[in-house]
């Protein structure tokens, strides 16, 4: 609910007398996780109307903003006590997007001033949690800073100046990787029209990642009763763990 108000927010932002100049849509709007899986690459697609008149150097550009569903993340410092590191402060962000990719056809700050980049978040360092555990946005800072260098290193976030390829005088298209890390739920494809730095067209789009077949009933079992579930895996690992203690005694 969260992924689809937001959306709807920056879509009543636009005019609405420019929106419709711009249509997009994506290759799929599912994709199934199975025990195989080891990632995909979605499409994003679309056409900018009424741009014939326009020469190459005066089409608008076009950005691309793929939003994962929201976590929380605890993120913690580490400090050095007696030559040791150790996990001292930490904090948590709250609605934090699991994945995250900004596609454009030319560096970010180029295409639009900072607060129309803050505004929509086109850019990944103005990625924002909902709510955080303090009240103090100082303190929040460098671990929401530190949140998004560890998502970029493990592949979640990605930032792409030369991810929009134009097909022609209005056709545009943007690869986007999905890599087998992402976690599963909803996602939002959120394209931006934009001329002179101000955005005149918008579209959100709905995308859906799941896991499939048995892996996601035992995904769902643990995430619906992580008790019981937690308790199965622990009785499992000691049964296991017996009977390999019995084989081995017998040879």
């Amino acid at each position: 609910m969260r992924a689809h108000g937001l959306a709807l927010a920056l879509l009543f932002a636009v005019s609405p007398a420019m929106a419709d100049n711009l249509v997009a849509g994506l290759s799929q709007d599912q994709i199934q996780i199975t025990s195989s899986y080891t990632g995909t690459e979605l499409i994003v697609f679309g056409a900018i109307e009424n741009s014939n008149t326009d020469t190459p150097a005066s089409l608008p550009d076009v950005v691309v903003v793929i939003r994962g569903p929201a976590l929380d993340m605890t993120m913690r410092r580490k400090v050095r006590v007696a030559g040791v590191w150790i996990n001292r402060d930490a904090l948590t962000l709250y609605g934090m997007p699991g994945y995250y990719f900004v596609g454009s056809g030319r560096a970010i700050k180029d295409v639009a001033p900072e607060e129309i980049r803050e505004r929509y978040q086109l850019d990944l360092a103005d990625v924002e949690p909902t709510s955080t555990s303090t009240h103090t946005p100082s303190k929040a800072e460098p671990y929401r800073a530190a949140a998004i260098r560890s998502r970029t290193r493990d592949g979640l976030y990605e930032e792409n100046p030369l991810a929009v390829e134009q097909l022609g005088a209005s056709l545009f298209r943007v690869r986007v990787p999905i890599p087998a890390s992402v976690p599963r739920g909803e996602y939002t494809a959120n394209v931006y029209l934009l001329r002179d730095g101000m955005v005149i067209g918008a579209q959100a789009t709905f995308l859906d990642v799941q896991q499939t077949g048995i892996e996601r009933k035992i995904f769902t079992f643990a995430h619906q009763d992580a008790l019981l579930y937690g308790l199965i895996a622990v009785l499992l690992a000691v049964t296991v763990g017996w009977l390999s203690s019995v084989l081995f005694r017998r040879q």
